[in-house]
C-alpha cells in the first residue's frame, strides 16, 4: 500500500475502530458484543497456534535446558559450599555425636525437675574478667536471660547468671571462690552450704554437726526465695571425704562437682523454674554395685600321698 493521504486516513480510521471495540469488550465484560468473533476466530486459529507450538517448544525447551543448566549447575555447587561450610562450623562426627548427646542429657535433666530452660553455647572463658572463674554464654536479654538465673547442663549446676547484656552473659561457675549454694543431702535431706574452691572439691558445711554422711551421697540445690539465684533439685555433686565429728555444731564435707568446668560447651539458663520442689528427682539412678564373685578351691588328697610320720613302704 502507498503512503498516501487516503490510505492514512484509514490507519487512523481502523485504529479508532480497534479502541473502541476495546474499550466495550472491557466494559461489558462477560457479555461483550465481542465474544462471539473472540470464539469464531478461536475456532480458527487455534488449531494453527497449536501446531506451531508443538513444532516450536522441543526446540525452546532444549534451549532453555542448556541455558538453566548452568544455572543448576551453580546452584549445585553453591549448596555443596553451604553443606561444607556447615560441616565445618559443626566440626568432626565424633564432636557433633558428643554435643548431641550432651544436649539430650541436658533436656532429660530440665525434664526431670520442670525447668523450663533456654540454650546456650559457651562463647568465652573469665580469663580477661579478673581471677574469678567464669563463663560467658551465647543468650542474652534479648533471649529472655536475667541476673540471678540458674545455669545447668546435662551433669548439673554449673553456676549462675552474674551480668547480662543484650545478646551475650556472664556466668559465675559454682567452683568459684565466691561461689555459695544451698544443698540437701540425697535421701536425708540434711542441709548445708556448699563453697567453690577453684580446681578442688567443694567444701560444704553441713548444718547438722552429727549429721551422717557417707563417701557416695550426693546432694542438690536447697533452692532459693523465690527461685533466684537457685532453684532447688539441681545435681550438685558426690561426697568424697567426710571430716571426722569433733562435737562441733557443723561439720565439713567435700564434694566431687559432676560438672567438669574445664570442658563447658552447651548449657541451659532456666528460665521458668519448677511449680514444685524436685527433691531428688532429677538426680540419675545410682548404677547397681555387683557383688564380687567369691572362689572357693576345695583340696583334695591324693590316695597314694604318704602319711606324715609313717614309713612310705608300710
Amino acid at each position: 500500500m502507498r503512503d498516501t493521504r487516503e490510505s492514512r486516513l484509514l490507519l487512523v480510521l481502523l485504529i479508532a475502530i480497534a479502541f473502541a471495540l476495546i474499550t466495550v469488550d472491557i466494559r461489558a465484560g462477560e457479555e461483550s458484543p465481542v465474544d462471539g468473533a473472540r470464539q469464531a476466530a478461536a475456532a480458527v486459529f487455534g488449531p494453527v497456534e497449536e501446531g506451531v507450538a508443538t513444532a516450536v517448544d522441543p526446540v525452546a525447551n532444549a534451549i532453555g535446558a542448556v541455558r538453566d543448566s548452568g544455572e543448576r549447575h551453580n546452584r549445585i555447587a553453591t549448596l555443596e559450599r553451604e553443606n561444607a561450610a556447615l560441616k565445618a562450623k559443626l566440626g568432626s562426627d565424633d564432636q557433633t555425636r558428643s554435643r548431641i548427646h550432651e544436649l539430650d542429657e541436658m533436656l532429660k535433666r530440665a525434664g526431670a525437675g520442670q525447668y523450663g530452660i533456654k540454650g546456650a553455647e559457651v562463647i568465652a572463658i573469665g580469663a580477661a574478667q579478673g581471677f574469678s572463674w567464669t563463663v560467658t554464654i551465647d543468650a542474652g536479654s534479648k533471649d529472655g536471660i536475667e541476673r540471678d538465673m540458674t545455669v545447668l547442663n546435662g551433669e548439673g549446676l554449673v553456676g549462675r547468671v552474674s551480668t547480662v547484656g543484650p545478646d551475650t552473659a556472664t556466668v559465675v561457675l559454682a567452683n568459684d571462690p565466691d561461689f555459695t549454694v544451698g544443698t540437701r543431702l540425697e535421701k536425708t535431706g540434711e542441709l548445708g552450704f556448699a563453697t567453690g574452691q577453684g580446681d578442688r572439691a567443694l567444701s560444704v558445711q553441713m548444718l547438722n554437726g552429727k549429721a551422717k554422711v557417707s563417701p557416695g551421697d550426693r546432694l542438690v540445690t536447697f533452692g532459693s526465695r523465690g527461685n533466684k539465684p537457685f532453684v532447688p533439685g539441681v545435681p550438685i555433686g558426690e561426697v568424697v571425704k567426710v571430716d571426722p565429728s569433733r562435737g562441733d555444731l557443723t561439720r565439713t564435707i567435700w564434694v566431687r562437682p559432676f560438672v567438669g568446668f574445664s570442658r563447658l560447651d552447651i548449657v541451659g539458663v532456666v528460665v521458668m523454674p519448677p511449680r514444685e520442689d524436685p527433691r531428688d528427682a532429677v538426680l540419675p539412678p545410682k548404677p547397681e554395685v555387683k557383688p564380687t564373685p567369691t572362689v572357693t578351691v576345695t583340696v583334695t588328697p591324693s590316695p597314694s600321698a604318704s602319711v606324715p610320720g609313717k614309713p612310705a613302704d608300710e
